[in-house]
């Protein structure tokens, strides 16, 4: 009989049996030593949850909103809220009811399903703001080139090869059944002992090459920084306006806050998986507060982006210079009509 059954549905009954044995441990006696642990966690989940939906909700409201801020760089303003969108909308709840529950109760199908969600959205996140930095690179740095390298159309492009590339780095989770339930986190997620090899490629491809291009990006910008502010070779290096220095600062800072809080997380696989022996000597509130600290991270994207420079981040005409050309028109106006009053 159980050659007729398809693979598939073996599959799934093997999934079931491994969330089942995995859920069992911590279904009637707490995961964690000290209940006010499972209240902390519940805490920083819930306040992440609301922060990150209220606040990645207003930045894409307001691109669409506001006339000039739909401008090409703001494609992957709205493409990074809604990664940090998508776990708050699905999987964040569903981790929140087995933190509730001591345990999940959603069954393997949704397991899967928010395993899937909350990789798409790290790794979507990592690339958009890669995608960013890229960006705020060719803006400030290639001045000459960035009308005809991002141009709506192109700038479009550039967003869906984003998530073209994130949805083909989450599709060999399912291969090698890396979605699993993890009690310590609460979180159906990537678990890093499945295989060494894919782990490793995992980290380096997914976090330390993107942080590479963007260190690279930020760092290229910040030289130049320097030497427009030293004021080397003034004739030949372009000038940098106070705008354009905030907007890329507060880039900088969106860039620091998501890799100091996915890095332990990361640093701990990378270990895992070079040395498993670690896996053991790894402490559990190490490895569950760096799964919750980049848990958060979701939500702190949207605040410093939001109030540090969102509101003025438009392109090459960005809101102070339409103040100064108003001021200038009026200006000319007012001296024209003394001119005409003189005339007369």
């Amino acid at each position: 009989v159980s050659s007729l059954i398809s693979p598939r549905v073996m599959r799934t009954r093997s999934g079931l049996e491994r969330l089942e044995r995995t859920t069992r441990p911590a279904t009637g006696h707490g995961s964690h030593a000290f209940p006010w642990v499972v209240t902390v966690l519940a805490g920083v989940l819930i306040t992440t949850i609301v922060v990150d939906v209220i606040g990645n909700l207003l930045v894409i409201v307001s691109v669409f909103s506001n006339r000039k801020l739909r401008k090409a760089g703001n494609a992957f303003v709205v493409s990074l809220a809604l990664a940090d969108l998508v776990v708050a909308i699905y999987p964040y709840p569903l981790v929140l009811t087995a933190i509730f529950h001591d345990g999940w109760i959603a069954g393997y199908i949704h397991c899967q399903i928010s395993g899937f969600l909350m990789g798409l959205s790290v790794i979507g996140s990592i690339f958009n703001i890669t995608g960013i930095a890229i960006n705020r690179y060719c803006y400030i740095c290639h001045s000459l080139k960035y009308d005809k390298l991002f141009s709506n159309s192109n700038t479009m492009c550039y967003v869906v090869l984003v998530w073209v590339l994130t949805i083909l780095a989450i599709v060999p989770n399912w291969f090698v059944e890396s979605l699993q339930y993890d009690p310590r986190v609460y979180s159906c997620t990537f678990v890093q002992s499945v295989s060494s090899l894919y782990t490793i490629t995992v980290v380096v491809v997914h976090f330390i090459l993107p942080i590479g291009i963007v260190t690279y990006c930020y760092l290229r910008i910040w030289i130049l920084v320097i030497q427009v502010r030293r004021r080397v070779k003034p004739d030949s290096r372009p000038k940098i306006k106070p705008h354009d220095l905030r907007n890329f600062i507060t880039m900088f800072v969106v860039f620091v806050l998501f890799a100091v809080c996915w890095a332990p997380l990361n640093m701990i696989g990378l270990g895992v998986a070079l040395d498993s022996r670690l896996g053991q000597a790894i402490p559990e509130w190490l490895f569950t507060a760096s799964y919750f600290m980049a848990y958060f991270n979701s939500c702190l994207n949207a605040v410093v982006y939001g109030h540090g420079s969102f509101l003025n981040f438009c392109d090459k005409e960005n809101c102070a210079d339409e103040r100064e050309r108003k001021n200038t028109e009026t200006c000319h106006r007012t001296r024209e009509t003394f001119l005409k009053t003189e005339e007369l």
